[in-house]
């Protein structure tokens, strides 16, 4: 090539502006892993500086099951990038169709372990000219289920670890197994955020952070009730309220089958009048919080991400089914009678310091690595093929299962008649959606009304 004459202008880099748009699928089972995905997405096609460095077009998508949130649950989950009116139902099958016809270049499983498994056989079955790069994660504290969800999860191009704990714990089971572990990478939760705990003069306002399936017993939850009750009760000018996930008949990630506002109707005396039920979405709530009580809800991490003063419970035990075991060593361990008498923990800043926190002021850069990761993998020429560490051969009795779940072959191709076709004409489709609704609803008045009364008939 001839070499450029000093009257010869330098190639002008094309703008961002005029770029080919950044295609990206967000696929979540619920409001929470919504909440997740979709900010992950956003983090992960950001540039440097916060802004997007190419124009990014993101499709929100749910997988249909029995958690699937309702438009009031995603309204809640507060602003994502994603309008919510464009967010569409998929099952598992209509999802890799979706794939394959769409072109996606990053694909965010926000799914619970099963879930990504299947959709990374089912992603490596479509044997695509150029698949999409593929992210997962986990949306909160791992306390349970640690190596099953983590090797569910292998195979993905990516496996967010939201802190420098949980990457080293990630890479020990993949390493323990055999198994690749390049794919963990340490980022952070991707909805902290939030000004930083400023008290204000007459605010004293106290939060409990329910959880929906911890803990699990009619008495646990009741004793959790009465206690947020009573210290309302000891403190009247205090402001003390129950934050809920959910309202009675909708689902989040785990199943509520016993609602704190139903218990709440059936506590005697009723409720003192400092006392509320609150909903929306959670960095609101913190906005105005002076102490955040949990028995182990990711909230913490968000109350501790902002220095607002917090509290893990040991009222009940630390356990493992409780998952207040993972805050042994945090200082924030106490008990009702404690925080009664007015005494609050105080956080151990090492401890804070490696589960992703960030509150000293390193979450602008949480996201660095991995984004630089995306980036390496989107510019290569040809991506290797998916493969998870479960296949066929390694796992054959456990492996089909998980995939006949969601209606796919243990090869990972959709089963015969789990592809509905194409119906044409918008009444037919109006009528399919109507059948649908009524079913999902069906199934979740079975699931959370049903399915507890059988239960505990049988434990008698």
């Amino acid at each position: 090539m001839p070499p450029r004459t000093s009257n010869e202008a330098e190639p002008a880099e094309t703008p961002a502006a005029l770029r080919p748009a950044l295609r990206v699928a967000v696929l979540a089972d619920s409001d929470t892993r919504w909440k997740w995905g979709a900010l992950t997405a956003r983090r992960l096609t950001a540039g440097a500086d916060g802004t997007d460095a190419r124009p990014v077009e993101v499709s929100g998508l749910l997988l249909r099951g029995r958690a699937t949130p309702t438009p009031r649950q995603l309204a809640e989950v507060g602003e994502v990038g994603i309008d919510i009116e464009r967010v569409r139902e998929v099952t598992a099958v209509e999802f890799l169709h979706t794939v394959r016809d769409e072109g996606y270049d990053l694909v965010v499983l926000a799914l619970v372990g099963g879930g990504v498994q299947a959709m990374l056989h089912g992603l490596a079955a479509l044997d695509l000219p150029r698949r999409p790069v593929v992210v997962t994660g986990y949306v909160g504290v791992v306390y349970e289920k640690l190596a099953d969800g983590l090797l569910l999860r292998h195979g993905a191009d990516v496996v967010l670890a939201n802190s420098a704990h949980d990457a080293e714990r990630f890479r020990a089971v993949y390493e323990g197994v055999g198994a690749d572990a390049s794919a963990v990478t340490e980022a952070a939760l991707p909805f902290l955020g939030g000004a930083p705990y400023r008290p204000e003069e007459g605010r004293d306002t106290v939060v409990f952070a329910a959880q929906p399936s911890v803990p699990a017993s009619r008495a646990d939850r009741t004793y959790l009730l009465r206690r947020l009750v009573e210290h309302a009760r000891l403190h009247p000018r205090r402001e003390v309220l129950l934050k809920l996930r959910s309202k009675p008949g909708e689902h989040t990630t785990h199943i509520e089958e016993l609602p704190y506002q139903k218990l709440a109707q059936r506590l005697p005396g009723g409720l003192p009048p400092n006392f509320r039920l609150v909903y929306g979405h959670m960095g609101e709530v913190l906005d105005r919080t002076d102490l955040l009580v949990t028995v182990s809800s990711t909230a913490a991490l968000e109350s501790l991400h902002r220095r607002i003063p917090t509290a893990v419970l040991t009222d009940l035990g630390v356990r493992e089914t409780l998952g207040n075991h993972h805050f042994v060593g945090s200082g924030l361990l106490t008990s009702w009678d404690t925080l009664d008498g007015g005494i609050r923990p105080r956080p151990d800043t090492e401890w804070v310091a490696g589960q992703g926190v960030a509150a000293d002021g390193s979450y602008g850069t949480a996201y660095d690595t991995a984004r630089a990761k995306v980036a390496a993998l989107l510019g290569t020429d040809e991506l290797p093929p998916l493969a998870p560490y479960y296949t066929p051969a390694t796992a054959p009795g456990y492996l089909p299962g998980i995939l006949g779940r969601h209606h796919l072959a243990p090869d990972g191709t959709p089963l015969p008649g789990a592809a509905a076709p194409q119906e044409p004409g918008r009444v037919r489709g109006a009528v399919r959606e109507t059948v649908r609704n009524a079913a999902r609803g069906a199934y979740r008045q079975g699931v959370q009304r049903v399915a507890p009364v059988i239960r505990r008939m049988g434990e008698l």
